[in-house]
C-alpha cells in the first residue's frame, strides 16, 4: 500500500481544513515546496495536492504554487480540487502532474469525465467525497443525490482505475479512519482505492493495508506528529 502525504493549498500555502468546514481552518505551511522536499527526505514516493479555492471555484488559483512543489520534489504526485473541464486537465498535466482527480466534474459531467477517461485512461482518477452516505461536491459544501455506492459501482463501469475515497465526516477530526466504509468498498470494486479521510495513527494504517487498499492519503496525522512517515511508509508495505 502506498502512503500519500497530503498538501492542501489555499491561497498559496499548506492548510488543513475540519470536517471540511472553510470556517475552520488551519495553516501549516507558508512555503508548500519545502513540505514536499521534506516528505521526500522522509522516504515518501507520491504526494496528494488539493487546491481547496479550486474545489470551490472551479479554477486553478494555486497553479503557480502547484509548478513550484512539481519543480521541488521527485514525487509521484496526484491533484484534485476544481477540475471540471479538459483544458484544466491539461493544464496540470503540462505543469507534471502525474494524475488529475475528477471530483465534482465527476458528478455533474459525465460526458467530460468519460472524454478524459478515454484519452488519458490512468492518468484520471475520481474523488469521491463522502457525507452521510451521498457524494459531496463543490468543495464538500453540497450533496449530490448520488449513493456511495451506486455512485463507485458506475465509476468502475465508466473504465475510472483508482477512486480516492474521503470520508468528510472523519477529514481532519483525527478520530480514526471509517474502516466499515473501505472494507466494503475493498469487497464489492474492482478498483484501486485511496483511502483519505481520518488516517490518525499507524493502527489506522496497518488495517488499510490489511483490507487490501491501493493506498491512504495522510494530512493531519503529520503536521500534528501524530503519524511519523518513515514508520507509516514502512507500515503500509
Amino acid at each position: 500500500m502506498l502512503i500519500f502525504p497530503a498538501i492542501d493549498l489555499y491561497e498559496g500555502k499548506a492548510v488543513r481544513l475540519y470536517k471540511g468546514d472553510y470556517r475552520q481552518m488551519t495553516v501549516y505551511s507558508e512555503n508548500p515546496p519545502e513540505l514536499a522536499e521534506a516528505f521526500a527526505a522522509q522516504g515518501a514516493a507520491c504526494l496528494h495536492l488539493v487546491d481547496l479555492e479550486g474545489a470551490k471555484l472551479g479554477t486553478t488559483p494555486n497553479l503557480e504554487t502547484v509548478k513550484k512543489i512539481r519543480a521541488a520534489a521527485p514525487l509521484f504526485m496526484e491533484l484534485g480540487g476544481g477540475v471540471r473541464s479538459m483544458e484544466t486537465v491539461e493544464t496540470y498535466l503540462d505543469a507534471g502532474i502525474d494524475r488529475v482527480i475528477l471530483g465534482t466534474a465527476a458528478v455533474t459531467d459525465p460526458d467530460f469525465l468519460c472524454a478524459a477517461v478515454e484519452k488519458y485512461g490512468e492518468k484520471i482518477a475520481v474523488g469521491a467525497d463522502i457525507r452521510d452516505g451521498r457524494v459531496a461536491i463543490k468543495g464538500w459544501l453540497e450533496k449530490s443525490g448520488y449513493d456511495t455506492f451506486d455512485f463507485c459501482r458506475r465509476m468502475q463501469e465508466l473504465g475510472v482505475k483508482t477512486l480516492i475515497c474521503t470520508d468528510v465526516s472523519r477529514d481532519g477530526a483525527m478520530q480514526g479512519t471509517n474502516r466499515a466504509l473501505y472494507g466494503e468498498l475493498s469487497k464489492t470494486l474492482a478498483l484501486d482505492i485511496v483511502a483519505s479521510g481520518g488516517v490518525s495513527g499507524l493502527e489506522d494504517v496497518k488495517a488499510l493495508r490489511a483490507l487490501g487498499l491501493c493506498g491512504a492519503i495522510i494530512g493531519k496525522a503529520y503536521y500534528t506528529g501524530a503519524i511519523d512517515l518513515r514508520e507509516a511508509i514502512e507500515v503500509a508495505k
